[in-house]
């Protein structure tokens, strides 16, 4: 086999093999995701909070594959969404006191913001707020990649 085509091979099969790994990364979350609540489980439990809000696909740091659009609902037991998210893995729903819409702009104030829960489905969610967090001491929920350290979308709820 002459060199050139063994280079040829070996640099298609590793540009292939990225590109599996890349859609991997992308697809497994997917497939491995919960069920999402329905429309009526969000109604109900939404209808208790005490803020709501819109997570809107246009904000400074979100493209194509970082995005949400859709009803926040913020309340003292549960945070919900009624809508999508850009599927992706180690999704992070946190509060902040002041509105961010960067990546920046989330590390430089991460250590002033609290971690709610983790985001298991991309489209509609429930996440469960800690007693010891009170929603009323903040203003923005912001949902964050934490393995790729990626903003994903934010809403500033009062």
């Amino acid at each position: 086999m002459k060199a050139k085509t063994l280079i040829t091979l070996i640099a298609t099969h590793l540009f292939v093999g990225a590109i599996g790994f890349a859609l991997g990364i992308y697809v497994l979350p997917i497939i491995t995701a919960p069920t999402s609540p329905t429309a009526s489980e969000i109604s109900v439990i939404s209808s208790k909070a005490q803020y709501s809000a819109e997570f809107k696909r246009d904000l400074k740091d979100s493209d194509s594959l970082h995005w949400g659009k859709g009803k926040v609902a913020i309340g003292s037991e549960f945070i919900t969404l009624m809508g999508e998210l850009a599927p992706g893995p180690d999704y992070k729903l946190y509060l902040s006191s002041k509105f961010v819409e960067t990546e920046d702009d989330f590390n430089r104030l991460k250590t002033t913001m609290v971690q709610v829960g983790d985001v298991k489905t991309f489209e509609n969610f429930v996440v469960k707020v800690s007693p010891d967090i009170n929603p009323s001491k903040y203003n923005t929920v912001i949902v964050w990649c934490e393995t790729f350290g990626e903003f994903i979308t934010s809403a500033k709820y009062r």
